[in-house]
C-alpha cells in the first residue's frame, strides 16, 4: 500500500471536506495518506474526476508510488497538462505531456 499524495489548487471547498475524510492535510491544498490501497485511490480519483468534470475549476494532481512506472512514481492530473516522469541518466524529470 503506497504513499498517496493529492495536491489541489484553486478548487471548490467540497474537495477539502472530501479529501480530509480520507487523508491528512499537511499544508494548504496538500493531502497525504501513508498507506492507501489501490482500490481506495481509484475510487477517490473517480470522485475527484467526476466533480472536476462538472465544476471545471482549478487543478488536481494525484501522485503515488508505482514500481512499474518510470522513477517509481505515477502522476494523474486534472486541469493541468499531463506530466510524465522521465529518467534522464539517473535524474528524474517531470515532462509535460
Amino acid at each position: 500500500m503506497p504513499l498517496t499524495i493529492v495536491v489541489t489548487r484553486d478548487v471548490e471547498p467540497r474537495y477539502r471536506g472530501f479529501l480530509t475524510s480520507l487523508m491528512l492535510e499537511v499544508s494548504a491544498g496538500v493531502y497525504v495518506a501513508p498507506d492507501m490501497t489501490a482500490g481506495v485511490r481509484t475510487r477517490l480519483w473517480r470522485v475527484l474526476s467526476d466533480w472536476w468534470s462538472v465544476l471545471g475549476k482549478g487543478s488536481l494532481t494525484l501522485i503515488w508510488r508505482d514500481k512499474s512506472a518510470s522513477g517509481h512514481l505515477r502522476i494523474e492530473t486534472l486541469g493541468e497538462p499531463p506530466k510524465d516522469i522521465v529518467d534522464a541518466d539517473g535524474i528524474l524529470l517531470a515532462k509535460r505531456g
